[in-house]
């Protein structure tokens, strides 16, 4: 059995859980969420905390067990506390600023960059940090990750844009010789 999948997880005051016999939708201050449920996952919901077993022991059972449960954990964290991921933008003239749901940049390209934030993601931007916040993980992370594809950091001087807690592995520029 998953290690993860054997927690009972908790359920915070606030936040309401409903379960269909398709989809799992959790309620909360910040907003709903809902998950498909997996066929080889019973989830039951015991004294104030979901619980989440296989139906059997097959191999597609033991992949699924502590995926669900950890599917359900970002949906009750999203819609209890929210999430949110840092990016910083390096680079003379490297810039951001945001305008409603879109976020334009100055990236050493020839023209502006507009980028359209989806549905229930906002961007703060202070100096050379952009602040992104929402309450589904996977949206927050998918739309971290184009944002940082616009321009990935490169390894001689750190230019581009890059995760907060990333670190760039620098590489020597030619010497004169």
């Amino acid at each position: 059995m998953s290690r993860v999948g054997k927690k009972p997880l908790p359920i915070p005051k606030g936040v309401t859980v409903t379960l269909d016999p398709a989809t799992i939708a959790v309620k909360g201050p910040k907003g709903t969420l809902s998950l498909a449920r997996n066929e080889h996952i019973d989830v039951a919901q015991e004294d104030g905390s979901l619980v989440f077993t296989p139906k059997d022991e097959s191999k597609q059972a033991r992949a699924a067990h502590g995926l669900m449960r950890a599917l359900a954990a970002n949906l009750v964290r999203g819609v209890s506390e929210g999430f949110t991921r840092e990016l910083e933008i390096n680079g003379v003239g490297y810039r951001a600023e945001v305008k409603g749901d879109t976020v334009t940049f100055q990236l050493g390209y020839s023209h502006p960059i507009d980028f359209k934030l989806p549905a229930g993601i906002t961007a703060k931007v202070e100096k050379n940090m952009l602040t992104l916040s929402g309450i589904d993980k996977a949206m927050l992370g998918q739309t971290a990750a184009k944002i940082r594809d616009l321009r990935p950091p490169e390894p001689y001087k750190g230019k581009g844009v890059k995760y907060k807690e990333e670190t760039i592995l620098r590489k020597v520029g030619k010497a004169a010789g």
